[in-house]
């Protein structure tokens, strides 16, 4: 077996980031880093934030959330989350969560296999600061296109208060 990864850190305000959904996605630790084990990303969320109800094919994710409160759902488990609290979602189970209370949340988000990271960058746009974005609409079409090249599905809107 041949090692390729090297090791390195990162602080807090160190990686590449990309303003992603109107969030700040830092990228810690990608496949081509990790001998394709894992991906990490650091994520900054606006309160209010919640993904699309989706279903992960290739990886697990799992998310240890440093600030502020989310609501995790996965399946039919609903996971009321502070800070310190470490989440698990298995692959092929549909899954969202919600950004609650009116701060910002901050959370940390391991994928494995590593892949997952790269959808982060490929929707996002390079982040001009180590800030929130401007809201904005996501681009549909494009995410639609890259849940296919990643393999997992877009399932609908964020079932806020369901």
């Amino acid at each position: 077996m041949t090692q390729t990864a090297q090791p390195y850190a990162l602080a807090r305000d160190e990686g590449d980031a990309s303003w992603f959904l109107g969030t700040l996605v830092t990228f810690k630790a990608v496949g081509e880093g990790t001998n394709g084990g894992f991906g990490l990303i650091e994520q900054l969320l606006p309160a209010g934030f919640a993904p699309p109800l989706h279903v992960h094919h290739n990886e697990d994710e799992a998310f240890y959330l440093l600030e502020g409160e989310i609501t995790f759902h996965c399946g039919d488990k609903v996971m009321k989350a502070a800070p310190g609290t470490f989440v698990f979602f298995p692959r092929d189970i549909p899954h969202w969560f919600l950004v609650e209370g009116d701060q910002p949340a901050r959370l940390l988000q391991f994928n494995a296999p590593a892949g997952l990271e790269h959808f982060f960058a490929d929707m996002g746009v390079p982040a001009e600061s180590m800030t929130l974005p401007a809201p904005s609409e996501p681009d549909m079409g494009l995410m639609m296109g890259l849940a296919h090249k990643y393999n997992f599905e877009i399932l609908g809107p964020p079932p806020v208060g369901g």
